[in-house]
Order: C-alpha cells, then structure tokens, then sequence
C-alpha cells in the first residue's frame, strides 16, 4: 500500500547551500545561456543526483485494484518514506490533483508541502516538475469538464480549442503544476477501440490543426504540451487496446506522424509520450529509430520523452524485450526515453546499480538528465528565489491560507466549455423536419443519458476516474454543476415527461414498457442514448473498454426500435465516445443528433439544438458506418477500397467524415483557381463563394479536398486539405479563399522519402467530404521535388465578407 505523506506543514525553504568561493555557480544565473547552465549544473551532480532527476513519484496512488492507469494496483507496493525517495533529489510529480476529490486550496497545500520537501531535502534544492492530466481541461476535482478531444474534431475550430488550452493551463499553472498530459494527435483508425474518443478524428491534418492550437494555447499559459501516443497506438490490431500495429511505413508517415509533426514544428511542443504499442516487434519505448532517430532527427523535436505510465516496467513484464526492470531502463535509456512515469520501479535504484556497474554508460544518464534540467530551467525552477507556495501565499507555514482564492470552475472557463459544446453538436439527419422542437410540443425524453449527470464526460474527467470509488456518489459527483438533457429541455420547453428505458449496457428490458406507455402519450420522443466512459473495462468508452462490433451498448438499439414502434416521431440524441452504426433502425428516425461526449455544458448545447436556440454547425470529424461489422475502415479509402464491386461489403458510410446539417441551408459558387499550372514548388490560391441561402443567422464549416488521380503509388481517393468556419446572416455570402502549397500534395514515394509529384491535382469544395459541388483541378509542373522538414505542413484560408448583395 502506498505510504500517506504528511503535508500538514510546508516548512519555509531552505536556500541551497551557496558556492564556497563566494562566487554565484553558473546554473543559478538567470542571464547566462541556457546550454551554459544545464552544463555547470549536470557537471556538479553525482550519479545517483542525475538518475533521481529521472524518476517520479505518485503520492496518494489507489491501493485497492481500482486504478487510473493500466496495472495501477500491481505496481502499488510498498515504498520508502518520502524523505528517502527524495534524498538526492526528483524528476516529477505525479498527478497530486487527479487520483482523488481534492478540492482546490489542499492540493495547493499538498502541492506546496511536497515541492517545499523536495527543495529541502537535497543537495542543489531542485523542485520536480509537477505533472497532471488535461485530455478535458485540468483533470482536478471542480475543475471545468471541458467537451472530449473527438468533440472538438466535431467543432472544426482550432482558435476554439486553443483558447480552452490557455484558459485552463492559465488555471493549472496557477494551482502549481507544470506539465500537462495531453493532447492526443491519435489519427482515428478503427472505431471499435476504446480510446477513439479521446482522439480528434479520422484526418491527419483535422488532428494536426486542432491539436497544435491546443499546444499553442497550453504553452502560451507556461505549462509544457506532451503529445501523446508517439506513434500509432490508434491503429492497435483489432482495436484492441495494447495490441500490436500492422502497418506499412507509408501509413504511418503520411497518416500517423503529420499531426505530431506539425505540433512539434509550428505548435512548439516541449514533451512527447510514447505509445504502449509495439509495432513490427519494436515496443515504442525501447525504439531508438522511433525515439532518436525520427522524433529528434528528422521531426526536430528537441524536448522531453516521458514515459506513458508504467511503460518501461511493461518492456520486462508485456513486451518481454527486458529480463528485469535494469535491463528495461537500459533498453528505453538508450532508446531516448528521457523520465520514466510515474514511478522509478526500471529507473531508480535498478538504473542506477546497472550504470555504477559499468552495463548502462554513464553518458545516457547524462543525456537524460540534461533534458530533464533543461525543461526544469524553461519552467523557471532553476531560477533564483522560485518558491512552490502559490502567488500571494507567505513564505511560512502560518502565512498559507487554507482558502486560498482559486476558482476552477470559473465564469469565463464554463464560457468556453458552453460554446466548444454547442459548435460540437452534429445534426445527422432531420427528413421530416422534426427539429427544431416546437414549444407546443409534448415532449417525451427517453432513455439512460437523459437524466445522467455523469452522461457527457469521457474517460479522462475526474469523474469518470472516480466513479468505481466506493464512496462515490454518481447523483451528486460530478464535482461541477451540470445540468442533464432532461433539466436543460424543461428549462426550455413546458411539457416535458421522461421514463429511462433501460441500462447503458445491460440486458434488462424491465423498463420499456414504462417508456413506451410515456411516450405514446406525446407529440414527440427525444431518445438520449449512447456510452457510458470509463477505464479499464468499467464503461462501454474510453481506455481499455474496447467493442467486438459498432452495434449500440446494451439493448439501446432494441428501445429505439420499441420507441419507433410507438408511433410518435423519434429523435434519436446520441451521447458517445465512438460512432456507432444505427442499422435498420437508422431509417425510422424522425432525426438524429450526435454529441461526443460535449462536457460539464453539454445538457444545455444538447438542448439549445433540439430547441433552435443554438443553430446546429458541428461537423463529423468521423464517419458513421453504417453496418457494426464494417470495420476497419475510414474515409481515407483508396480507390481501390472504396469500390463494393470486389466484395458483398459496402464500405459507403451512413453519415460521411464532415457531415453536418444546419436549421439553414448554404449555397456554393464561383470556384476560382489562381492558376491552371504550378510548379512542384509553387501553389494556388482556390476561391469560393459561400451563401446562407436559408432562413436563420448559421455557420458553415467550408471543407477543401484534394485528389490524386494518378500517382506513384496507391492514395486515398480524397484527403482533406483545409477549412474554415463561416458564419453568416440569412442573405449574406462571404469569399473564402485557400492558399495551398503545392507542399500540401505530398506523400511517401516508391523509395520511401517524402516527394511532390507532377501531374494532375483534383480540387473540392463543400460542406462534406461526400457534400462536394464545386470541382477542378489545376496540374503540377516539374520534376518530382523531395519533401524535406522545411516543408508546408498547413493551408492558410482567408474569409472575405461580401455582405447580402454577394458584391
């Protein structure tokens, strides 16, 4: 069991002891080079001061089986008192916030009393860099539940998700911490896996574009990014969590490393997560092409590689590539893998005998090491007169209030959450014009998530993490105010019933006969259905609970088929982590709404679009299919693929990637090329006119494919090169215009290096990738051009207003 440490005090700090000579030590000069400094500090420390450097501890860690990360509980055992683990200093802290409901002032308190510990407690006074999740804003107990990453593929609005990152790494930076755990840059690739909510979608560069705002909002807050799951967790044999990686290297350098690339090189991101996978029987962190050679020479990426959690261990116990946890260290050691989270099992005393005997060189701990100061140093905690007690907090114990001012839910952070939710709605379908709902209208809301107040968070929320807790309270524990689809509906309309129908995952059919006779006593069902997150096999999302097929948890599909049975009009409000295939049912629904699990704020978005209070303009950011065994497969077919011609499976999806309708309609017009040539380096700016031709103020997510008739090698038949978000009044148009490299064509050749090819280039543009009615093509000139780290990884758009007259 892990041993309870006492932060009742935080003690004033100790200055580290001063240079004998009466001389400043270099590596306390703020004004001296970076390099300089890192350099002076590593040349003091011993061996056993650089190995602590690598490590981590998890304080407060669960004991009893039900954990927040894979094995959590297996590794839990006994460890020394804290003073001891902390003697020659430490690397990280591990989530001091996120495995328990620690509200706001004492796990500053606790935060504080460990940093002031460690300062304390050894040699050169170095704090640890303090890490927490934020895959949903900062995962902390009454911090803001932002909606999932899957959603904000669904809003198609970087600047969005980037102000959510600075708003909320701005909360985080406050409360102590300095790195955080997120984004995933996962390309979607099999929804039957668990984790595909956690992703942004099934598009390298929709990933790439939202995931580097997130970067550059965290960042811009003074927390440092971590990209996770470096590289190809997401295409895990099967969809099976931890499972192998079949893939070609064409696939995983023009589909997997793109959204890595562009966060690293435009996003300036300062951490990368290895993935849990191995891939051609090479595990991820023990990979040195992967790790040195391609994330560092050939990405550019000169930061921090920070173990997935347990990682290291899982190379002697999963991968079985390391006979014992030293020879582990030495394995991810010397494949670049700088700190190991969120213990030392592999890189604390195990490292550290292995190197004093001569089987790991010394030179990889210093490698190591040096990253780890060097990320300290741009954090500010090797500066002079750093202090781990919060701004405003008094140097001694009697000054720290215990009601320190730090709201983590405030105003202008639920402001956010709101509109990400609300832009992250899809409308699927409405034939018979059943939405918006009409006041008059009774309304029968029906269904598992209808009245959950736990229904919109994602398995990376605190309490999602929580909830198999004993002592947690599921009515009452979502640690923020929420209002469920149920309470924002009867804020909003007046004749409102509800029955629940059944379980999220059971078989039990005990309640739909309550949920038939509610319903037929209406004028219409609103039937909120979908997945309930968790970890590890306690949800039907989310890490570790991965589907056999696409079909709805539960016997949720069998109580919209009763529900349509029933006779009034159904629409069908889908709350999940994945996209699930309808079947038959699909075609008997009066409309469908999708929200992918859309946060703390999600009930009154859900609500605003049932009623017309919010115009729908959510786009798909990933397909639904339409049969449940139609798998893997998304919209990134090649030609080949997407025939039906070659197999009694139809590929073509129920609802295609960017789908999404509105309450208004949008016409397009005037597609313009600058050019009808351009060389293999040059571009073309292509333009559009886009028009509310409908009756109510809407946006329109305006998508750009392009399309490769003829190529070296096999291609998708579309890809999605740009887009951007138009929002106009009833009447208006607006000129949008893309300037597109001719960088943006290129792919992995025959020989395996990045190239742009001459020859025909097809041109797209609409509101779906099968919603296209504008086409042309312009054709590139020249010889074949390698595509080197210099290269264009995005396409700028502008968006001109033309006002009503279109003029």
């Amino acid at each position: 069991m892990t041993r309870p440490v006492d932060n009742t005090e935080v003690p004033g700090l100790r200055q580290p002891d001063a240079d004998p000579t009466g001389r400043a030590e270099p590596w306390r000069d703020p004004a001296r080079p970076a390099g300089q400094r890192v350099a002076d500090l590593l040349s003091r420390m011993t061996l056993a001061e650089k190995v602590a450097q690598l490590g981590s501890i998890w304080q407060g860690a669960a004991a009893d089986g039900e954990g927040v990360a894979p094995m959590q509980d297996q590794f839990n055992e006994d460890q020394p008192p804290l003073d001891e683990l902390i003697k020659n200093g430490l690397g990280q802290l591990t989530r001091v916030y996120g495995s328990r409901p620690v509200p706001a002032a004492a796990g500053m308190r606790a935060l504080a009393g460990l940093q002031a510990r460690i300062v304390a407690g050894s040699r050169f006074g170095i704090p640890a860099v303090a890490h927490e999740e934020c895959l949903t804003g900062f995962a902390a107990w009454g911090a803001t539940i932002y909606p999932t990453p899957l959603a904000w593929g669904a809003s198609f609005d970087p600047e969005l998700v980037g102000e959510m990152a600075a708003a909320f790494g701005a909360t985080m930076r406050a409360a102590g911490v300095h790195q955080g755990l997120a984004p995933v840059l996962d390309v979607t690739r099999d929804y039957r896996w668990g984790r595909v909510e956690e992703t942004i979608g099934e598009d390298p560069y929709l990933v790439g574009a939202v995931g580097t705002a997130y970067v550059r909002g965290l960042q811009s807050a003074g927390l440092q990014a971590t990209l996770k799951h470096f590289a190809g967790y997401s295409a895990s044999r099967a969809g099976r969590n931890h499972a192998p990686v079949s893939m070609g290297p064409r696939e995983f350098a023009d589909v997997i490393l793109p959204p890595f690339e562009m966060a690293i090189r435009i996003g300036g991101a300062r951490s990368v997560m290895p993935t849990y996978i191995d891939r051609d029987g090479m595990p991820a962190s023990a990979d040195p092409t992967l790790l040195t050679d391609l994330l560092r020479g050939q990405l550019g990426f000169d930061g921090l590689v920070v173990s997935d959690y347990f990682a290291v261990s899982f190379l002697q116990l999963q991968h079985r590539v390391a006979a014992d946890p030293a020879d582990a260290a030495a394995l991810a050691l010397a494949a670049g893998l700088d700190v190991e989270l969120p213990s030392t099992r592999c890189y604390g005393d195990p490292l550290l005998a292995a190197v004093s005997a001569g089987d790991v060189p010394e030179e990889l701990v210093d490698r190591a090491a040096a990253r780890v100061l060097q990320q300290k140093l741009e954090l500010g905690l090797l500066d002079p007169g750093w202090s781990p007690l919060p701004a405003g907090a008094g140097p001694t114990d009697d000054d720290l209030d215990l009601d320190l001012d730090l709201d983590l839910d405030p105003p202008a952070e639920r402001d956010i959450a709101r509109r990400l939710a609300e832009e992250s709605v899809v409308l699927l379908a409405n034939g018979r014009r059943a939405l918006p709902l009409p006041r008059t209208a009774r309304v029968a809301v029906i269904g598992p998530l209808a009245d959950d107040p736990l229904a919109f968070f994602g398995c990376y929320t605190m309490p999602r993490h929580l909830q198999h807790q004993a002592w947690f309270d599921s009515a009452s524990g979502a640690g923020v105010e929420v209002a469920t689809v149920l309470a924002a509906l009867r804020e909003e309309l007046p004749d409102v019933s509800y029955a629940r129908g059944c379980d999220v995952a059971t078989a039990d059919r005990s309640g739909f006969a309550e949920a038939v006779a509610t319903a037929r006593s209406t004028d219409l069902i609103v039937a909120v259905v979908g997945d309930q997150a968790g970890l590890f096999g306690h949800g039907t999302s989310g890490e570790g609970c991965d589907v056999t097929d696409l079909t709805l948890p539960g016997v949720q599909q069998e109580l919209l088929q009763a529900l349509a049975d029933a006779g009034p009009p159904v629409v069908a409000v889908l709350v999940t982590g994945r996209p699930y295939a309808l079947g038959a049912v699909a075609g008997r629904l009066a409309a469908v709404v999708q929200a992918f699990f859309p946060g703390e704020e999600g009930g009154h978005a859900i609500a605003g679009v049932l009623t017309g209070r919010v115009t729908p303009s959510g786009k798909l950011p990933v397909e639904l299919p339409r049969l449940p065994g139609a798998q893997p497969s998304t919209y990134l077919r090649s030609p080949n693929a997407a025939l039906h011609a070659g197999s009694d499976v139809d590929p073509t999806p129920l609802f295609a990637f960017g789908h999404g309708l509105s309450y208004t309609t949008f016409g397009y017009a005037d597609l313009e090329l600058s050019a009808e040539r351009t060389p293999t380096d040059g571009g073309v700016g292509i333009s559009c006119t886009v028009r509310n031709t409908g009756p109510v103020d809407g946006t329109e997510v305006v998508q750009l494919y392009l399309g490769d008739p003829v190529s070296s090698v096999v291609r998708p038949t579309r890809w999605l090169a740009g887009f951007t978000r138009v929002t106009l009044a009833p009447g208006e148009s607006a000129r949008v215009t893309f300037r597109l490299h001719a960088d943006r064509t290129a792919f992995t050749g025959r020989d395996g290096t990045r190239i742009v090819e001459p020859g025909d280039i097809s041109v797209a543009v609409g509101g779906a990738s099968d919603d296209l009615p504008l086409a042309g093509s312009f054709t590139l000139t020249g010889p074949v051009r390698p595509a080197g780290a210099d290269r264009v990884l995005a396409t700028p758009v502008s968006v001109r207003p033309l006002g009503r007259s279109g003029e």
